[in-house]
């Protein structure tokens, strides 16, 4: 399943918009139910706002109202970049394959790609300081007794 994962996002790269860098990035996301969807890399010359492909297709799939958990596995044309690897870690993906630069296909779980990610604590988010830490009427700045 991984390499024809593998494929498919490389043929699906070829429709990628990237102008600028010429790296063409495409993606595959196999749903639980065996529904795909595809995604390339769309570039912007504001380059922080280019879209990956792995968050293009993630997207589509959220747009289709799945959620984290619905995923089964991700084929991507090439290794994942940090931010999709938190991507693909929220999303709990438990099988990434991708095109290493040697040309070989490596597949691994999205804790094998970032094993030491940030997650949202339980609960959350951030607790409310108390009053005894600065959370009161004083306000900011203000001196407290």
């Amino acid at each position: 399943m991984s390499q024809a994962l593998v494929e498919h996002a490389e043929a699906v790269a070829q429709r990628a918009y990237a102008p600028y860098s010429k790296y063409f990035v495409g993606a595959v996301v196999l749903m639980t139910d065996g529904t795909e969807f595809t995604g390339t890399n769309v570039e912007n010359a504001a380059y922080p706002l280019t879209q990956c492909a792995e968050k293009t297709a993630i997207g589509a799939a959220a747009t289709a109202g799945y959620r984290p958990g619905d995923i089964a596995a991700v084929g991507i044309s090439a290794s994942p970049c940090g931010g999709c690897r938190q991507w693909l870690y929220e999303w709990r993906v438990s099988e990434i394959s991708y095109r290493r630069a040697d040309g070989s296909i490596g597949t691994a779980t999205c804790a094998e790609l970032l094993p030491d990610t940030w997650e949202l604590p339980s609960g959350g988010g951030s607790p409310e300081p108390s009053k005894s830490e600065g959370a009161g009427s004083a306000g900011a700045g203000s001196a407290q007794q």
